[in-house]
């Protein structure tokens, strides 16, 4: 499953300039990331439970994510949720360890340390402990950033290594791959946001269903802009299935079965990862202009597809 992430730039940027990427350590390990200067999102591993992206920009500046828990009091923005922080990886149950909600007796994703801090990528390793401190699993993240005059990407490679007694991935609706879109662009406020999928399905159809990417779309700043999550077909478990909520959440979630399709079955999704063994998630988000029309989501795909 190694993809050559590097062909970001020749796909998307082969009518427009490519951004140049630079990355700016600051302190507690947070690492910055910037498109030709100006900021694009910053990596903070200390954030609650897990590590986060937080900000997430737009190419003209505007702030994608929702503030809230990490800035409080933002007009337009429901203050429900705390561990929705940005864009994030967690899992609700993970051997029987709760990494997705923010609650006493749960487990923590801890950032172990920078292996690659070249740009445009930068990978990070995670220990996934429990409340004993044991590790349930690892991770190694590797985001590979880009961007263009219009839009901004970030390539994901999640390889999650089992823990030393193997890992099981619970059939649970609470994960995995998410982020919390900018409160204007919920469906719920009723001011222009819309969710569409790959496979036509939209708003609270699109929840619970398979597809190849989805956007979410809608005002910002007085602004129309999009933001898609993609799934690449040579991930695990792709076509993954979409916890996308009209409120705001916006995950992909390949473990959920039972509850997207309603079954009666609570281990329909349950996944066992045998031990020393490692899965992998490819996933981009990207960023655009307008609705997933105007904003070529299905195009960028096919190109995403093909690296």
């Amino acid at each position: 499953m190694r993809l050559s992430f590097c062909l970001t730039f020749v796909f998307l940027a082969t009518h427009l300039h490519a951004a140049e990427i630079t990355f700016q350590p600051e302190e507690n390990d947070v690492m910055a990331v910037y498109a030709n200067g100006e900021l694009f999102t910053k990596y903070v591993p200390n954030a609650g439970n897990f590590p986060m992206l937080f900000p997430l920009l737009s190419a003209t500046g505007e702030r994608m994510t929702r503030d809230y828990p990490m800035i409080k009091g933002t007009e337009n923005e429901s203050e429900d949720h705390p561990h929705h922080r940005s864009l994030w990886l967690t899992h609700g149950d993970v051997s029987g360890v709760n990494f997705w909600n923010e609650v006493e007796k749960q487990g923590k994703i801890v950032h172990r340390g920078f292996i690659k801090t070249e740009a445009p990528t930068l990978a990070a390793a995670h220990d996934w402990i429990d409340i004993k401190e044991k590790i349930v699993c690892t991770d190694i993240c590797t985001m590979t950033f880009g961007g263009d005059e219009t839009a901004r990407w970030i390539d994901f490679k999640w390889e999650i290594t089992a823990g030393e007694n193997g890992t099981v991935f619970g059939d649970t609706k609470e994960g995995t791959f998410a982020l919390r879109v900018a409160g204007t662009m919920d469906v719920t406020r009723k001011m222009g946001g819309e969710i569409v999928s790959s496979e036509g399905y939209k708003n609270d159809d699109a929840w619970g269903k398979r597809a190849s990417w989805v956007d979410y779309h809608g005002p910002v700043a007085e602004k129309t802009l999009g933001i898609a999550i993609m799934n690449h077909p040579a991930s695990d478990f792709y076509p993954t299935y979409w916890h996308v909520r009209t409120y705001g959440l916006f995950a992909a979630n390949p473990f959920g079965v039972h509850d997207f399709t309603e079954s009666s079955d609570k281990k329909l999704g349950e996944f066992t990862l045998e031990a020393g063994k490692t899965m992998t998630l490819l996933y981009r988000v990207y960023i655009h202009p307008g609705d997933e029309k105007t904003g070529r989501v299905a195009e960028v795909f096919e190109e995403y597809r093909g690296q």
